[in-house]
């Protein structure tokens, strides 16, 4: 299980161009991630509802942080008011901490006051051209109203990735006239509080019930209760599964996904130890070009049903879940396989690459190459 983040491991963005930096360099990563799950649909990594899923969490992250970057574009210039800093997790995960997106959902549920409040975008800035023209100055201020109406703007849309994404899911095939089991794919996220990464959950089951589970007005809103209540980085993927299958007698879940988005590793931004620190320092690459991206996928799928008593007469079908068979590790990790990746740009690669640190022949190699081209190694 990961470290809890302390006190000590956060830093606030207080100079100007270093948060700018590190914006663009988030945007720079989340418009390379597409591609790379491009490549796990065309290897049969992901199927196609699974990338449709992963591509809309994407974007609703990517949303996220282009409405905090409007949140923090002047940090550290004089606006007429105290902006507190973005802070970070520079230990363990290289994302804003937990707080930032608690304060950003309760900024959304008033978001509308606030812009019912504010001059609109176009006067703000016919303003700011007065004050260049006329007085000859930076119109500091009123690029800061702009930047703060911007930001609730992007509250106001919506469609950005929350502290909490409660479940959805969609109808993989239905019984028809078959006579089989209609099955779906759920799916949930969150922003884990104790490692500060975004985390994506993929459940896929068979629904056995009388009624739908979509249009089950007492099951759909206890499912998603249990779900969200079971999204926790520490569990283990077979305790969630094993718990929801004990729960749920009529719902029989075949597969649970897990993918933990970070950390990000950027030289400058985080204090992680170990051989990415290492490769990023001796890389001395630019800023937009020295960072790291990695991320862990993990798997757990149902080998077999038993079926098991229940009450005087009757029985209820039972998962039983293939575990990773190799030294025992399936016991330890509470799944059926793990893989893990990283993204990264060329210089870094090749430094990684010479190097060879032990334990990284079995991670996925994402590279950045011209032209924003992703290559697999």
């Amino acid at each position: 299980m990961a470290r809890a983040p302390t006190a000590e491991d956060h830093k606030a963005l207080r100079d100007l161009r270093a948060s700018r930096r590190y914006f663009a360099t988030f945007r720079q990563i989340l418009d390379h991630l597409p591609r790379v799950a491009a490549d796990m649909r065309a290897r049969n990594q992901l199927s196609e509802p699974e990338i449709e899923i992963l591509a809309t969490y994407l974007t609703q992250l990517g949303h996220t942080f282009h409405a905090l970057s409007m949140k923090y574009l002047l940090v550290g210039r004089d606006t007429g008011r105290p902006v507190p800093p973005l802070t970070l997790d520079t230990q363990d995960s290289g994302f804003p901490v937990f707080n930032e997106l608690l304060i950003m959902a309760n900024d959304a549920q008033q978001a509308a006051t606030h812009l019912d409040n504010m001059p609109g975008a176009e006067t703000l800035k016919r303003q700011m051209v007065d004050q260049i023209v006329a007085e000859r100055d930076i119109p500091t201020r009123l690029q800061f109203a702009l930047a703060q109406r911007l930001y609730y703007q992007e509250l106001a849309r919506g469609e950005l990735f929350w502290a909490q994404n409660d479940p959805r899911a969609i109808e993989l095939y239905d019984r028809g006239n078959t006579g089989t089991r209609p099955r779906l794919l759920i799916h949930w996220a969150v922003y884990d509080s104790q490692v500060n990464l975004p985390t994506i959950y993929l459940m896929e089951l068979e629904d056995s019930g009388r009624t739908p589970l979509l249009r089950d007005t007492r099951r759909w809103p206890e499912v998603q209760a249990h779900l969200m209540g079971q999204a926790l980085g520490g569990l283990k993927l077979l305790t969630i599964a094993k718990g929801f299958d004990d729960s749920f007698d009529d719902l029989h879940p075949k597969s649970l996904r897990r993918l933990h988005l970070g950390p990000l590793y950027a030289h400058g931004y985080t204090r992680q130890s170990g051989p990415l620190h290492e490769v990023l320092s001796e890389a001395a690459a630019s800023a937009d070009q020295n960072w790291a991206l990695a991320w862990t996928d993990e798997i757990l799928q149902s080998e077999r049903v038993i079926e098991e008593r229940a009450g005087w007469f009757g029985t209820v079908e039972r998962e039983v879940f293939a575990l990773d068979p190799f030294s025992g590790r399936g016991a330890d990790i509470g799944a059926t396989r793990m893989d893990r990746s990283i993204i990264l740009p060329e210089r870094p690669y090749q430094v990684l690459a010479e190097k060879s640190p032990p334990g990284f022949a079995q991670v996925t190699k994402y590279v950045v190459g011209t032209a924003g081209r992703v290559l697999r190694y």
